[in-house]
């Protein structure tokens, strides 16, 4: 088995970029983050053959449990007649989460607008939802999914295009996709999945935008049902501004040409997600480099993101992107105020770095802020424990579960 160095790696690299300028798109900005990669990979490939890499893969695949948690399915029918997928997990009778402790809690911390909600005679449970992000899938919550299954009640699901929903089908008529149609969308989950009851928003990057779209479009909501929310590596607005972790000419090349290199890929799918398969290793390099921040993530773990990342088809990764520039969300912000909120971001995260969380917490001043050392973009999946003891410590100061059960 012949092994392989960094300048094969950086061959490959050179490879694709060709590919890319047949096609009549500048290249060499996308060389820039492939030769990154690339450098990011060249270790690993001097020392271990393709063939074993792949076979490694496969192995990681088989007996990964993450992904594997399945509820009670369900679907919602978007505004545009798109179904979305989503999955609820109900409590389980013995867990000693009663809807008198949640009514009790949510009574002591929120005044007479939650004692209004919870003046039923028997009260629909606190639900929480969970929104993920772009190129992911509601799987990409399986740490927290599992802590929290049987405690309460909770609804994960698939954004439009992703996962088990179903392509968006004004993306199909040519309608550009926008935040403001993903907070539509998780309008449609919760009037689906849990039309009554009080709710905690819990929402990763392009799913915490997702529910600073439903604030916007819907704020009655937020005032009357929701009890809590939780922000992980988000942004509020001004990713145009994001380098990726780039030099300052390399990111200049990238904004400039990004959105016609993607629209070009996603118009030749197939193509790409055979040049995809091919340079599997490339795009591991890539995917590792911008999901985390630490270098010891566990094999299994990262080999999990690649495949969640690797089952979004490269058309919807073009359809989606033009959305994050123009994405503008600070406005509806306030919404959140007078609720407990969590905003925790990773130290070392490309994609929404940490100073967006922090603008976000300049706008909800009593929020509690946690930025994770050592943490990427993925920092529910780099590190799980922090962000659920997190997500379980926002739950007990809301009586959603008991202190007991953390």
């Amino acid at each position: 088995m012949s092994e392989t160095s960094a300048e094969d790696v950086m061959a490959t690299a050179a490879v694709a970029a060709a590919g890319w300028r047949r096609a009549g798109i500048a290249g060499a900005a996308i060389g820039v983050i492939a030769a990154g990669a690339a450098a990011g990979v060249a270790v690993e490939r001097l020392t271990v053959g393709r063939g074993m890499r792949k076979k490694a893969r496969l192995a990681l695949d088989a007996s990964g449990p993450y992904g594997s948690l399945r509820g009670l399915p369900g679907r919602a029918v978007a505004d545009d007649g798109t179904e979305l997928y989503y999955e609820v997990d109900e409590i389980e009778p013995d867990s000693g989460t009663s809807r008198a402790a949640t009514r009790a809690g949510a009574q002591a911390g929120s005044g007479p607008r939650r004692r209004r909600l919870f003046g039923s005679k028997d009260p629909a449970p606190l639900t929480v939802v969970f929104s993920h992000g772009y190129c992911l899938g509601q799987d990409s919550w399986h740490f927290q999914r599992a802590a929290l299954r049987g405690l309460v009640r909770t609804v994960h699901w698939d954004q439009r295009s992703h996962g088990r929903s179903e392509r968006g089908r004004a993306q199909a008529e040519g309608v550009p996709v926008g935040i403001d149609q993903l907070g539509r969308d998780l309008k449609a989950v919760i009037d689906a999945a849990a039309p009554e009851g009080p709710l905690v928003l819990v929402g990763h990057s392009m799913g915490g935008m997702t529910m600073m779209a439903l604030a916007d479009r819907y704020p009655e909501l937020i005032r009357d049902r929701v009890a809590a929310v939780a922000f992980v590596g988000t942004s509020s607005g001004k990713l145009g501004e994001v380098n990726f972790g780039l030099p300052v000419a390399g990111v200049n090349a990238v904004r400039r040409v990004l959105p016609g290199v993607l629209k070009a890929l996603g118009s030749q799918a197939e193509l790409v997600e055979r040049g995809r398969r091919a340079t599997a290793d490339l795009f591991a390099g890539l995917i590792k480099r911008y999901s985390f921040g630490s270098r010891d993530v566990d094999p299994a773990v990262a080999r999990f993101a690649e495949r969640l990342i690797e089952s979004t088809p490269i058309d919807v990764v073009a359809e989606f992107y033009p959305a994050f520039t123009e994405h503008d969300k600070s406005g509806a912000l306030p919404a959140f105020r007078d609720l407990p909120v969590l905003i925790l971001a990773g130290d070392k995260d490309l994609v929404t770095p940490s100073s967006h969380s922090e603008a976000i917490a300049d706008e909800l001043p009593d929020a509690e802020l946690v930025i994770v050392p050592d943490a990427g973009h993925l920092v529910m999946l780099e590190h799980p424990e922090t962000v659920t003891d997190r997500l379980a410590d926002l739950l007990v100061r809301i009586g959603a579960v008991p202190a007991q059960g953390r």
